[in-house]
C-alpha cells in the first residue's frame, strides 16, 4: 500500500488536504513571525522616540527620502501601526491554532484509515 496508485481516491484525497494543510501551517506561521518582528522593530522606535527631548529632530522613512516630522504625530502613527500589527497577530495566531487543530484530526484520521495506532 506504499504506492500512491494503490490507494483509494478518497484516502489520496485526504493525504492531497493533510499536504495542503501543512502548507497552509507553515504560512500562517512565517506570516505571523514577520509580524512580530515587526512589531517588536516598532516598539523600539517608539520607545527610542520617548527618550529623545521635544526639540531633537525626528525623521521618519517616506519612499526612498526621509521628512522632519512631529514627534507626537510620528508616536501616534507608530502606535497606530503597532495595535494594528498586535491585531493581526493574534488573528494569525488563531488561524495557527485552528489549523494545527485541522492538521492534527486529519491526521487520526488518516492514521485510523491506514490501520496505524498514533
Amino acid at each position: 500500500m506504499s504506492d500512491r496508485e494503490e490507494l483509494p481516491p478518497q484516502l489520496r484525497e485526504q493525504l492531497v488536504r493533510l499536504q495542503q494543510l501543512q502548507q497552509t501551517l507553515q504560512a500562517v506561521v512565517s506570516q505571523k513571525q514577520q509580524l512580530e518582528l515587526e512589531k517588536a522593530e516598532i516598539e523600539k522606535a517608539i520607545s527610542e522616540i520617548e527618550k529623545s527631548s521635544d526639540d531633537t529632530p525626528i525623521y521618519k522613512n517616506l519612499g526612498s527620502i526621509l521628512i522632519r516630522c512631529d514627534k507626537q504625530q510620528l508616536l501616534s502613527e507608530l502606535k497606530e501601526r503597532s495595535e494594528l500589527t498586535e491585531t493581526r497577530v493574534t488573528v494569525l495566531g488563531k488561524q495557527e491554532e485552528r489549523t494545527r487543530t485541522r492538521l492534527k484530526e486529519l491526521q487520526q484520521r488518516l492514521q485510523e484509515r491506514l490501520g496505524q495506532t498514533p
